[in-house]
């Protein structure tokens, strides 16, 4: 079974409310609380491995030679995802209870090694979560335009790898050095690459694992796979107060998972339905949903290639134009 890329009204079950779920899709606040629990020494956890495994394999790449150092710049991609997926739960203030903590490690351990200024970013995600494909939807430019011909979607993944989108944010990072409203927040970003320069060259020895393990895998090969990711949550769907038409459902493979919607992010709907579950409640919150019939096979991709392979097909009276 093939799903179509926004679901027709003939599947969205109406179902709600339920006894466990309001009309909306979140939890009724008996059940709300314990969806929202944010589990913090879990998120310690996940904070630290990335950076564990980030020294790690930057010394394993300078160690081994150039084969493990083309093997540990493909497995930055990844890193970069799980860096970006934990400042999201971050810009949600999910990642910790304690407020100041979460905004801390947020900014100076995964915002800012990241390249994004924290603060900016919140305001244009909570502007995408109060109406996606609304007028003040930030992200436009990677949903709309779906569906498509392969060819413009390969344009587009190729312009990604080639690191010409990554150079427009890191020459706007740059410009914004030389603006007095900006200047402050990204000087502090390139403060953190430098220090993240010093300490890769210091763990490995080499002064170029921070150029090859760092930022050219967050230039380029990281831009594909954010791309990829955008499509799969809301690529060619539209606007509605219904968030199964706003944001696609997809089966969840470990391979997936690992490689690009780490930190259960592959749970979007569930995520869009109810922004203030945190991302290890997610797959519970999905069972819910499913299990009030609101999130049904009909409305759901088996996998992330049966819905790009979607996202590249024309009707028939379009593909002919």
């Amino acid at each position: 079974m093939t799903v179509a890329l926004v679901p027709t009204d003939d599947v969205l079950a109406d179902v709600l409310p339920s006894p466990t779920l309001l009309a909306n899709g979140m939890a009724v606040p008996e059940l709300r609380s314990a969806f929202r629990r944010i589990e913090n020494w879990r998120n310690v956890r996940a904070v630290a491995m990335v950076w564990v495994s980030t020294g790690l394999l930057a010394y394993l790449g300078v160690r081994f030679g150039p084969l493990a150092a083309l093997a540990v710049f493909v497995l930055m991609g990844p890193t970069h995802a799980r860096v970006a997926i934990l400042m999201h739960e971050a810009a949600h203030k999910l990642l910790f209870s304690n407020k100041r903590a979460n905004d801390l490690v947020g900014k100076w351990l995964l915002a800012y090694p990241a390249f994004v200024p924290i603060t900016l970013y919140r305001r244009s995600h909570f502007a995408h979560h109060r109406e996606e494909f609304g007028p003040d939807e930030p992200d436009m430019a990677f949903y709309r335009g779906y569906p498509c011909e392969p060819r413009d979607l390969l344009r587009r993944l190729v312009r990604d790898a080639l690191g010409v989108s990554g150079y427009k944010n890191l020459k706007a990072l740059v410009v914004a050095t030389t603006k007095r409203s900006s200047q402050r927040v990204a000087l502090s970003i390139f403060a953190v690459q430098a220090v993240l320069f010093g300490l890769l060259w210091l763990g490995t020895g080499a002064w170029w694992s921070y150029l090859v393990f760092w930022w050219l895998p967050w230039m380029t090969q990281w831009r594909v796979l954010n791309r990829l990711r955008a499509i799969a949550e809301h690529g060619g769907m539209s606007q509605s107060d219904d968030r199964r038409l706003t944001t696609h459902n997809v089966t969840q493979h470990w391979l997936a998972r690992f490689w690009f919607v780490p930190y259960n992010t592959g749970w979007h709907l569930a995520h869009h339905v109810d922004m203030g579950v945190p991302w290890h409640n997610l797959p519970a919150y999905h069972e819910e949903l499913q299990r009030a019939g609101y999130v049904t096979d009909q409305i759901t991709f088996k996998n992330y290639l049966e819905l790009w392979r979607s996202a590249t097909t024309l009707p028939p009276d379009e593909s002919d134009w």
